[in-house]
């Protein structure tokens, strides 16, 4: 590809061009700029609600080549990409561009794309870019999407810049040690100059034989395979773990302040909810410390969680009950109340949506973007939602476009193709994301109420992720719940999911560029630099797989550390394969970033 330009476009991020086109150049310097041949054209752009403009003179016209009379796309079928001459207005096909360019050189060798308004070099026969012509090009679609000034939706300030988790490594300075070795197990390191270590060091590794450390069952209490589920995800949840093994919330400082704070306030007035019985406030982050400290302690035996069932019955009282109770809803109400606590510690809280509020979030919290647009005037109404995990729809038999695309993800190394459709009962994770993403249509029931057109109207509304957590965890929807037929079912369709999972398409960058069409000018929520992309390459590291009836049904984890898979049904842990993972009746699938995950495959001695 080539540039007009090159260096750098946009105020936000750095973006690399290649080397510039000469006839470009030439063009710009014979016609005085763009100014005046696009003015000639921006009666011909046409722009439809959540697509990409086009050069019409007549909003039916149909393009075709005048050599061959090829027609475009918009005539019906898969034509050809069609070019119309700057400087003449020639239609060619790419098969008869350049020997347009040749024959009327010079000055007709730059040209439009008719379908996608783009700049195209029929000489050099490669697309070309320049700011001013995309600034336009941009600005003019804004424009038709709204008519007043109440269609920009200003970014949060939030959300400008994600933040950067830079990793450090800890290692105990000779306090540290003596502190550990009084009042725990300590991990022990390797020494190589003690042979009586040899056998210490093994006990690290990956292999089947020896299951990494932090490895630990949990008892089931009574139908508590939900809360023994998701705390073994929590637990082996890289920057989660992380930050308890490195002290970063101390229990016993936590329970002092606490007990200062009740002392400085006169006493619990009771009716907290951090604090219902009058005694010790409830904060799960304490509670999941101290499962921390007991699962890398080095003890293999099965560890029984029930001061936390019983710290977070306290919290959710409404849930306390010896019933199996819902793992994604108990993932939730653990995130949530270890937010609270932190929240009502500040003095100043911050928003949940910046993710900067507390460890919970900082992990899991996301933003994802939502565009209602009018169908009628193109109104665009733009509002962005924090989230702690994406649900997705696994049946695919409720609007859904049966039209299959092959697309590649890298799975350890290999290259699968992976039917993107949902196809034979079977879906894929990427089906569900495009689903996601993808437009729909608005019932009748739900019209929104457009600021243009001052009338509710029908209306397309597009999903897509505005900001990337650490982790990212799906959620399936496998349960149904009926109101009108008064009944519950649980939906067995198997999907497939990718241990290396590429999440650049379904971004808000992506999304728009796949609206805006390629463009150096950078707008709103196109922020894609390099960094965005690398940390957009997520890797598995947790599945919560469901087995059994809605009404009598079981949670069991998966885990993948030091790239080993294993199988954790409450106290019982067992290495499995791949292809076991793989079958399983995925219901909660955990990923995270995979410059985390390979940092995290590290010996957790060495942290």
């Amino acid at each position: 590809m080539s540039s007009s330009s090159a260096a750098t476009a946009g105020g936000r991020r750095n973006l690399y061009l290649p080397p510039p086109c000469h006839h470009l150049a030439d063009y710009r310097s014979n016609a005085h700029g763009l100014a005046k041949p696009f003015r000639s054209l921006q009666p011909c752009l046409r722009v439809r609600p959540l697509s990409r403009p086009e050069i019409r003179r007549d909003p039916h016209e149909i393009s075709r080549c005048g050599p061959c009379s090829a027609a475009d796309s918009a005539g019906g079928g898969m034509g050809p990409r069609l070019f119309a001459c700057l400087a003449c207005a020639a239609v060619c096909c790419p098969a008869h561009a350049p020997s347009h360019a040749d024959e009327c050189r010079p000055g007709h060798e730059i040209a439009v794309d008719v379908d996608r308004a783009e700049l195209f070099c029929c000489a050099c026969g490669d697309q070309v870019y320049d700011r001013e012509f995309d600034k336009a090009v941009v600005l003019a679609q804004i424009a038709a999407a709204a008519a007043n000034a109440s269609t920009s939706c200003p970014l949060p300030e939030s959300l400008g810049k994600r933040r950067r988790v830079d990793y450090r490594p800890w290692a105990p300075d000779p306090q540290e040690w003596a502190a550990m070795r009084r009042g725990s197990s300590p991990l022990l390191l390797p020494d190589a100059s003690d042979p009586s270590s040899a056998g210490t060091a093994n006990t690290s590794t990956s292999s089947p034989s020896s299951p990494p450390w932090g490895l630990r069952g949990l008892n089931n209490l009574g139908n508590t395979c939900f809360m023994n589920s998701v705390l073994q995800a929590l637990l082996h949840t890289p920057p989660l773990r992380n930050y308890f093994l490195s002290d970063r919330h101390n229990r016993f400082v936590c329970q002092q302040k606490g007990r200062r704070k009740k002392g400085s306030s006169g006493g619990s007035t009771g009716g907290d909810r951090r604090n219902p019985s009058g005694g010790s406030p409830v904060c799960l982050a304490c509670d999941l410390d101290a499962i921390y400290s007991a699962v890398f302690s080095g003890d293999r035996s099965p560890y029984s969680p029930a001061r936390f069932l019983y710290r977070w019955w306290q919290y959710a009282s409404n849930l306390a009950s010896y019933e199996q109770q819902d793992a994604h809803e108990f993932f939730i109400s653990v995130l949530d109340g270890i937010h609270e606590n932190v929240e009502q510690d500040r003095h100043k809280p911050q928003s949940q949506g910046n993710g900067d509020c507390c460890i919970a979030h900082r992990v899991f919290s996301g933003v994802l973007r939502s565009d209602v647009t009018c169908t009628i005037c193109g109104f665009t109404s733009t509002t962005y939602d924090p989230c702690l995990d994406i649900s997705l729809d696994l049946d695919s038999n409720h609007n859904f476009m049966n039209v299959p695309t092959m697309k590649s993800h890298a799975c350890n190394g290999e290259k699968d193709l992976i039917l993107s459709s949902q196809i034979c009962g079977v879906s894929t994770l990427m089906g569900c994301l495009e689903r996601f993403t993808r437009p729909e249509r608005l019932d009748s029931d739900q019209k929104f109420f457009c600021q243009h057109c001052k009338v509710r109207q029908e209306s397309l509304k597009q999903m897509s992720i505005r900001k990337l957590p650490l982790v990212t965890c799906f959620h399936i929807k496998r349960f149904e719940h009926s109101s009108i037929k008064r009944m519950s079912r649980k939906i067995d369709r198997y999907l497939q999911f990718p241990f290396s999972l590429d999440m650049a398409p379904y971004l808000s960058s992506s999304i728009l560029r796949s609206r805006f069409g390629n463009r150096i000018f950078a707008f709103d929520g196109d922020d894609s630099d390099a960094a965005t992309e690398l940390a957009s390459e997520f890797e598995l590291f947790a599945v919560i797989a469901h087995s059994g009836r809605i009404e009598a049904g079981h949670y069991i984890t998966y885990l993948r550390l030091s790239n080993q898979w294993y199988k954790c049904d409450d106290a019982w842990i067992a290495h499995v394969s791949e292809n076991i993972v793989r079958d399983s009746q995925a219901y909660m699938l955990f990923y995270v970033q995979k410059t985390l995950y390979y940092k995290a495959s590290e010996d957790v001695s060495a942290l």
